[in-house]
């Protein structure tokens, strides 16, 4: 059973390693959504995950299975949506829904912290399972296309000309729904 809750200050180094260990170098290939054959070094740093963890606009949320880390995704308030960034589950552990899950508590934490309708992800144009993975959970691809960004002090692309394009959905709450049913019954 998978516990969830927000990350705290004492675990950002546990959560930058985990979505460093998820998303690139050799650990992250046994997984299906590894970036190791697109980018090489680091996704994210400490300091970063500090800033986050300590932002009134964003919250990381993590998932523990048997008081062990296997997902963490973070949440950005922009406005009056929120966007979703950083999420990772455990290569090893891929497969088994734990993403699924992770993805409605970040849901339904947007809604609750923030308030808002409307999520936001921005996903490289390349990771076709990725983006049909976020399709099945209500995504939408919207056409809105940057191109990948280069950091060379954390990131370098071995594919040229990368893009990222802007996925998005909007969040209906129960009572709309209860209105659409009762509205068709």
């Amino acid at each position: 059973m998978l516990v969830f809750r927000k990350a705290a200050l004492s675990d950002a180094e546990s959560v930058a390693a985990f979505v460093n260990f998820a998303y690139r170098g050799e650990t992250s290939r046994e997984g299906w959504t590894t970036e190791a054959d697109l980018l090489e070094g680091l996704r994210t740093n400490l300091s970063d995950i500090e800033a986050l963890i300590l932002s009134d606009d964003a919250l990381i949320e993590l998932a523990f299975e048997a008081n062990e880390l296997v997902g963490s995704v973070c949440v950005e308030r922009q406005g009056n949506q929120a966007s979703i960034g950083m999420f990772a589950v455990n290569p090893r552990r891929q497969g088994h829904g734990i993403g699924k899950q992770l993805l409605n508590a970040a849901e339904q934490a947007a809604r609750q912290v923030w308030g808002v309708h409307r999520l936001v992800m921005s996903v490289i144009t390349l990771r076709h399972e990725l983006i049909a993975f976020y399709e099945r959970r209500g995504y939408r691809r919207t056409g809105v296309l940057k191109p990948f960004p280069v950091n060379p002090v954390m990131w370098m692309p071995k594919v040229a000309g990368m893009q990222l394009e802007l996925l998005e959905k909007v969040l209906v709450d129960d009572a709309a729904k209860t209105r659409v049913k009762c509205a068709t019954s």
